[in-house]
């Protein structure tokens, strides 16, 4: 069982609030009719899928156990809903991400970016999971993406839920320049690149100085 952990906030506190936060965008949607949801399309994995799940992997991505520093970059939480293709929560889904650090690097063996003499951030967490509570929220402390050569700024989602397909897709941030580029990105139709597509938006109420923003992921 993933071990879930808050210590930026008061988690009774995040958890209410991130949950009401995740809720709006949906309150409309319970009720229409199930074609008003998109699928969240699969992606790809990437080549950088993390290969070692020891250690701190928790939901908190900018605090590592063991080192004195937070990771660099721009603290954004990240939270939402995983539904089914009706609409309703999906309880005990198992929720993965992973992404380069604020210096563009992975952790991850296969990551060669040291030839160009950048050193990955060890206060960065680099990849996390948890599971979803019974109305499916989900909830990651992590950095605001950054963009590498060949990509734009981006999240990788894993989710793993009880008798439902293995998901895995890509989060974007909406207003990036580098979107328009990304050929990962525009691979999908208009709908589904909308979707997942997330607007950053200031978050004091959470952590001052952090980002916020909402990704609701729809299974098929």
């Amino acid at each position: 069982m993933a071990i879930v952990k808050t210590p930026w906030i008061g988690q009774r506190a995040l958890i209410s609030g991130l949950a009401t936060a995740a809720a709006m965008p949906l309150a409309s949607h319970a009720l229409r009719a199930d074609s008003s949801l998109t699928i969240t399309p699969q992606q790809t994995l990437g080549p950088f899928y993390p290969n070692d799940w020891t250690g701190d992997i928790d939901n908190d991505l900018v605090l590592v156990q063991g080192e004195a520093a937070k990771a660099l970059g721009h603290i954004t939480h990240v939270s939402g809903k995983i539904l089914d293709a009706a609409g309703q929560p999906v309880r005990n889904a198992q929720v993965e991400i992973w992404q380069c650090d604020a210096n563009g690097i992975y952790r991850h063996p296969r990551d060669t970016s040291w030839f160009a003499k950048r050193e990955r951030d060890p206060g960065f967490q680099s990849r996390g999971r948890m599971t979803t509570d019974a109305e499916g929220n989900y909830s990651f402390r992590t950095i605001r993406p950054v963009a590498y050569p060949g990509r734009t700024p981006h999240i990788h989602v894993k989710v793993d839920a009880p008798g439902k397909d293995q998901l895995v897709t890509q989060m974007y941030v909406e207003g990036d320049p580098g979107n328009e580029r990304d050929g990962i990105l525009n691979s999908l139709p208009e709908r589904e690149r909308a979707s997942v597509i997330v607007r950053l938006e200031e978050a004091d109420r959470l952590e001052q100085g952090a980002l916020a923003g909402v990704f609701n992921i729809v299974m098929g």
